[in-house]
């Protein structure tokens, strides 16, 4: 049985109702760091939590694992580059929501269909911003899903103009020729069999490529004719987004 703390830890003061204790105190962990803290030591951190050492350390095994907690050289803790990495998705999130919403917005109601806006992340991509077709019958992707690279049309383009993964050695590269070849792609059925989609590249001032734009529409409401709209909602966003 763990013992119990003699004095109420941070963590337990301020619990979330109805959460998980083992995540209000790694949280804990990460709110103790202030301005000025570039580190802070074990004792420090036991410390400032009201946590012991030993529960302390298991919390930053898996704090560290996951890379929002780094140990230095010196043996203190620092925050991971997790941290950053969410920062950045965060603070570009108010630019490009002002910038990309709207070009959204107005490929739904030219086309009636789904509008996406897809990153990389890692081994996958991300869908950044998603605006839904009126129609009840459509494809049920949610801004934060996490979808592959290697299937369905905004994966396609993303890897087509990825300098690396573009031209990598695989099955797919007469497919990835193509895409950069035309500037976009439609494919029915590529990620799910009902669905058809078209997606075409959003690029960077530098020409590198930063998402792609992506319509999807049940495989019956699919038009190649809208494939026009699509494009023009890329080049609205090609060289505004960053």
């Amino acid at each position: 049985m763990p013992r119990k703390a003699a004095t109420e830890s941070l963590a337990d003061r301020d619990a979330a109702e109805g959460g998980v204790a083992a995540v209000d105190r790694a949280l804990s962990l990460m709110s103790v760091f202030g301005e000025g803290d570039a580190s802070l030591s074990l004792i420090e951190l036991a410390e400032r939590t009201q946590l012991y050492k030993s529960t302390v350390l298991r919390l930053l095994a898996s704090l560290m694992h996951a890379g929002w907690v780094q140990r230095l050289e010196d043996g203190r803790f620092a925050l991971g580059p997790e941290i950053a990495r969410l920062h950045g998705l965060y603070a570009a999130s108010f630019s490009l929501e002002r910038i990309v919403m709207p070009v959204l917005r107005d490929l739904v109601a030219a086309t009636g269909e789904s509008a996406a806006y897809h990153v990389r992340q890692g081994d996958a991509r991300l869908c950044l911003y998603r605006v839904d077709s009126p129609h009840p019958v459509r494809d049920h992707i949610r801004a934060g899903d996490l979808l592959p690279l290697d299937r369905g049309t905004g994966g396609r383009v993303l890897t087509a103009f990825d300098p690396v993964l573009g031209v990598a050695p695989g099955g797919d590269q007469a497919l990835y020729a193509r895409i950069r070849a035309d500037g976009y792609i439609v494919a029915v059925g590529d990620r799910l069999a009902e669905v058809a989609g078209i997606s075409a590249p959003v690029f960077l001032a530098d020409g590198s490529v930063a998402a792609a734009v992506t319509l999807t529409a049940p495989v019956h409401r699919h038009r190649h004719a809208h494939l026009e709209a699509v494009l023009q909602a890329a080049r609205r966003l090609s060289g505004k987004v960053g």
